[in-house]
C-alpha cells in the first residue's frame, strides 16, 4: 500500500509543537493539535463561573498556543486562514482522533520517561502502519521506542524540525534499528517534495548533526573569544558574512535563540561525551551567570547585546556591564572584502597573522576537524554534515566545503603544526593524491567516501541554474540578462543585474526571448537564482534621467518596459513566471502578464512604487485590475467600483504579501496560479508548468476591452484619500500620488462602465508615472530610497 499522509496529529503545543502544526497546516494537511489538561482554572475561568470539566478550560493550553501563532513575528501561518486547518483538543479527551491520523508527531518535553508513557498511550489508539515520530533534540529515538509494538517501531523515528518550522529549511530524519526502511524513504520524499524540507539521514547520537557541531563551534568561539580579549562585537563583526555565515554571527544567533535554549542544548552532549570534548561543552561560567539573571537574549530584551534608544550596547563577559559595540578592523579584513570568491576570501583572513586572522583560524581549525572526526558516527557522509550547517544554521558552505576553500594541504599542515588532531582517513585521503572532499565534473558533483569519490545523490526536482549554464552553455546574454536553455524545449530567462533590477539590458532580453522561444521551443520560464527574483526597475538610472530632464528618453523607456510586459502576455508560447523572495515593483509587473505563476511559498509581492513617490509604471495597475476582474464569477452581476477601490487600496499602501498564499489573497496570483513549497523545485516546477500548458494546446490569450468605472469611480477612490489628508495621515504629495493612482485605475475621464482597450490604461498610467517623476518631492523620495534604503515620507 502506498504511504500518504491525509491527516496529522501533532503532540504538544508549545512553541515548536504549535509551529509544526502550522506548516503542515500551509501545505494543506489538516492537523489534530493535542495538549495536557490544565489542573486549574486561571482567574478570568473563575469570573465566568467556568470549571475543569468544561471543554473551553480542557482544551485552553492548545487554544492559547493557537492564538499566538497569529500575533507570533515572524508568522508560522502563510496565511491566517490556515488555522482553520487545526483542530485543538486535548490528550484526555480526543486521544481516540489519532486513529484517524497518518502521521503523529511528538513535541513534548525533552524527558525520556514522559515521552516513553505518552508513546504508551499512542501505541494504543494509533492505526496500524501510521508513522510515529518525535522531534527531540537530544533523548534517544531508540530509547523511546523499548516495549513499543512491532508495528510502532517499523513506523517509529525521529524528525528534527529546526525553529522557526516554516522559514528552516532542516528537517533531520532519525531512524531506529528497527525502522522500516520504506518509512524512512517515504519521510525523506514527502519532506522535500511536500513540507519543502532539505533532508538529511542522521544517527542517533547526543544533538544529531547540526546541533552538535553547530553548537561546538558556538563554544570555541566563546572560548577564543575570552581567551583571545576579544569584545563581543568584535567576534561578530568577523564571523558572519565574511565567513559566509548569517548577518547575526555568532552572539546575535545566541541572543536569537535564547541562552536558556543553548544550554540546554549544550547540557544534553556535555552530560553524553568525555574527555576533551566534555570540557568544550561545559558552558563558560559568565554565560550560567547571563542565565540566572534572566539576561537570555531577544526574549528577555537583553543577552550579549542591549539595546538603548537607537544604540545597540554589548556585553562585556568580564565585568557583565554593557558598553559600546567595537567592530575588528585589521588589514586582513580589508584584505578578504577586496579579494574575489570565497575561497580567496577565507584564505587572505584564515593564514593571516594578525587578530583578525588568528580568531577566525582558531574558530574554523578546531570546528573543520571536529567535523571530520565525526564522520561515521553522527552521519555516513560529509554532504550530510555539510547540508545540515547550512540548511541548519544557514551557513553558505558547509565544514567540508569550507576545508576545500582553504586548501586541505596547507590547513592539515598548519593544525597539525598546532597540535590539532587531523583524522587519520584525512591523511589517507592526501597520500593518495586527492586534494579536496568535492569534485566537479561536466555539472555531476561527486564527494569523497570511503577511499574513492561517489556521485552525489541529488533529486531530480532540484535545477542549479549556474550548472546547465556552464555545461550547456547559454542562447544568449548581455549585461543584465542570460536566456538559457533548461532542456525538453523550454527556455529560461535569468536576469542577472545588481538585485536583479529591470534596466533596458533585461527588457531587450524580454523581447529576445519571446521571439526566440516564439520560433524554437515550447515554452519560457522567468526565474533566477539569485537573493531575490527581482526588487523593480532600475531607480538609480531612472532617477539620473530624470534630473537631467531627458523625459524624453523616459517615455521611450516606460514604453519599451510596457511593450515589453504585452509581449510577455501575448506570447504564443506559455510564459511562466517563477518569483520568490522579494519580487517588488517592476518584479511583480513581470510576474502579472504571464500566462501562469509558479511562486516559492516564499515570495514577497507588492507594487511599492508609492514608497519612491511614484505609481506602477510598467502596466502593474491595469494586470492587478484585471486579476482582480478575473477572479470574479462570470455568472453574477458584481460591483465593478468595489474591484477598483480594492486595487486602489493595494497598491496606494504599497502592500506586500508575506508569503505566496497572502499573494492570492491580494489577488496578485489567481486560481491558475500555483505554489511551490521547496524553493529548490521552483524552477522544475515552472519548466514543467511551461510544458503542461504547451502540451494542454495554449494559445495567447484574446485581446479584450475593459470595464472601467470612470469619473465617479475616481471621485469614490478619493474620498478615503480626502479623508486621511484632512486628518493629516497623508501629505499634499500622497495625496497627490493618490489622485494619479486612482485616475489610472478609474480609466480616465469616461463614465462609469465604459470599456476601454488596454493600450488606452497604460497610456494613462504612463503620463500619470512620467508627471510624478518630473516633481521634485518625487526625486527626493528616490533619492533618500537610493542612499539610505528607506522610504521618505514628505
Amino acid at each position: 500500500m502506498k504511504q500518504s499522509i491525509k491527516k496529522a496529529a501533532v503532540i504538544g503545543s508549545g512553541v515548536m509543537g504549535s509551529g509544526i502544526a502550522a506548516h503542515l497546516a500551509n501545505v494543506g494537511i489538516p492537523t489534530l493539535l493535542l495538549d495536557i489538561v490544565p489542573n486549574k482554572l486561571t482567574d478570568e475561568e473563575e469570573k465566568k463561573g467556568l470549571t475543569l470539566s468544561d471543554k473551553v478550560v480542557r482544551n485552553r493550553i492548545v487554544q492559547s498556543s493557537l492564538q499566538k501563532l497569529l500575533k507570533q513575528k515572524p508568522a508560522p501561518l502563510t496565511t491566517k486562514s490556515n488555522l482553520q486547518l487545526i483542530e485543538a483538543g486535548n490528550l484526555e479527551d480526543d486521544i481516540e482522533k489519532l486513529k484517524d491520523c497518518d502521521w503523529i508527531i511528538e513535541v513534548i518535553v525533552e524527558n525520556l520517561e514522559v515521552k516513553k508513557s505518552l508513546f504508551e498511550k499512542v501505541d494504543q489508539y494509533r492505526k496500524l502502519g501510521s508513522i510515529v515520530s518525535s522531534n527531540t533534540s537530544g533523548i534517544s529515538v531508540e530509547a523511546m521506542s523499548e516495549g513499543r509494538s512491532e508495528d510502532f517501531q517499523k513506523n517509529f523515528l525521529g524528525t528534527h524540525f529546526f525553529n522557526p518550522p516554516r522559514y528552516l529549511k532542516l528537517l533531520e530524519v532519525i531512524p531506529t534499528k528497527n525502522t522500516d526502511p520504506a518509512v524512512v524513504s517515504f519521510i525523506k520524499e514527502f519532506g522535500e517534495n511536500v513540507l519543502g524540507k532539505g533532508i538529511v539521514l542522521a544517527k542517533d547520537t547526543p544533538n544529531f548533526i547540526a546541533n552538535r557541531i553547530g553548537t561546538y563551534g558556538l563554544l570555541v568561539t566563546v572560548k577564543e573569544m575570552l581567551e583571545g580579549g576579544y569584545s563581543v562585537g568584535e567576534v561578530d563583526s568577523v564571523t558572519g558574512p565574511l565567513i559566509g555565515r548569517p548577518k547575526s554571527a555568532t552572539f546575535r544567533t545566541l541572543d536569537v535563540v535564547g541562552l536558556d535554549t543553548f544550554i540546554h542544548v549544550a547540557k544534553n552532549v556535555y552530560d553524553k561525551v568525555e574527555g576533551a570534548e566534555k570540557e568544550v561543552f561545559d558552558v563558560p561560567s559568565f554565560m550560567k551567570t547571563m542565565q540566572q539573571n534572566g539576561w537570555l537574549g531577544s526574549k528577555s530584551g537583553q543577552g550579549f547585546y542591549l539595546k538603548q534608544g537607537k544604540e545597540i550596547l554589548e556585553l562585556d563577559p568580564e565585568t557583565l556591564q554593557y558598553g559600546p559595540r567595537k567592530k575588528l578592523k585589521t588589514a586582513a579584513v580589508e584584505m578578504s572584502k577586496q579579494a574575489k570568491g570565497y575561497s580567496n576570501k577565507l584564505k587572505a583572513l584564515v593564514y593571516a597573522d594578525d587578530r583578525a586572522g588568528n580568531l577566525l583560524w582558531s574558530i574554523l581549525a578546531p570546528v573543520l576537524s571536529y567535523s571530520a572526526n565525526l564522520l561515521g558516527e553522527i552521519a555516513d557522509d560529509i554532504v550530510a554534515i555539510d547540508e545540515a550547517m547550512k540548511w541548519g544554521f544557514g551557513w553558505e558552505y558547509g565544514p567540508f566545503e569550507t576545508w576545500d576553500a582553504i586548501g586541505i594541504e596547507d590547513s592539515v599542515l598548519k593544525m597539525k603544526q598546532d597540535g590539532i588532531t587531523v583524522p587519520a582517513w584525512i591523511d589517507e585521503m592526501l597520500e593518495k593524491g586527492y586534494r579536496s572532499f568535492y569534485q566537479k565534473d561536466n555539472g555531476v558533483t561527486s564527494f569523497y567516501h570511503n577511499g574513492e569519490y561517489k556521485a552525489k545523490e541529488v533529486n531530480k526536482k532540484v535545477v542549479h541554474l549556474k550548472t546547465i549554464s556552464e555545461t550547456k552553455g547559454v542562447i544568449k546574454k548581455n549585461s543584465g540578462a542570460n536566456l538559457i536553455d533548461l532542456g525538453d524545449d523550454v527556455a529560461l530567462l535569468e536576469f542577472r543585474s545588481p538585485n536583479n533590477a529591470i534596466g533596458l539590458d533585461i527588457l531587450q532580453m524580454i523581447n529576445y526571448a519571446v521571439d526566440e522561444v516564439d520560433k524554437n521551443y515550447k515554452g519560457l520560464v522567468i526565474g533566477n537564482q539569485g537573493k531575490n527574483f527581482c526588487v523593480g526597475a532600475n531607480l538609480a538610472m531612472i532617477l539620473m534621467e530624470a534630473q537631467d530632464d531627458n523625459f524624453y528618453e523616459l517615455d521611450m523607456v516606460v514604453r519599451m518596459f510596457q511593450q515589453a510586459m504585452m509581449k510577455i502576455k501575448y506570447s504564443n508560447k506559455p510564459v511562466v513566471a517563477a518569483p520568490f523572495g522579494m519580487t517588488l515593483g517592476g518584479g511583480t509587473e513581470v510576474s502579472l502578464p504571464a500566462a501562469k505563476i509558479q511562486a516559492s511559498s516564499e515570495t514577497y509581492m507588492g507594487l511599492v512604487e508609492v514608497g519612491v513617490g511614484l505609481i506602477p509604471g510598467g502596466g502593474g495597475n491595469k494586470e492587478l485590475y484585471l486579476k482582480h476582474l478575473n477572479s470574479m464569477p462570470k455568472e453574477l452581476d458584481f460591483d465593478l467600483q468595489k474591484v477598483a477601490n480594492k486595487v486602489f487600496e493595494t497598491i496606494a499602501t504599497a502592500k506586500v504579501s508575506t508569503s505566496a498564499h497572502e499573494a492570492r489573497d491580494l489577488h496578485f496570483l489567481n486560481e491558475k496560479d500555483s505554489v511551490s513549497f521547496n524553493g529548490d523545485h521552483l524552477i522544475h516546477d515552472a519548466k514543467q508548468a511551461a510544458l503542461n500548458l504547451f502540451e494542454a494546446g495554449y494559445t495567447a490569450p484574446v485581446r479584450q476591452k475593459i470595464p472601467v468605472t470612470g469619473e465617479t469611480g475616481y471621485a469614490t477612490m478619493l474620498l478615503g484619500a480626502y479623508n486621511m489628508h484632512y486628518s493629516g495621515y497623508i501629505s499634499d504629495h500622497d495625496l497627490n500620488i493618490a489622485k494619479k493612482l486612482a485616475n489610472v485605475i478609474a480609466g480616465g475621464k469616461v463614465a462609469y462602465g465604459t470599456l476601454v482597450d488596454e493600450q488606452y490604461l497604460l497610456d494613462i498610467e504612463r503620463e500619470a508615472f512620467l508627471s510624478l517623476l518630473g516633481e521634485p518631492k518625487t526625486q527626493q523620495r528616490m533619492q533618500h530610497m537610493l542612499v539610505k534604503g528607506k522610504p521618505l515620507r514628505n
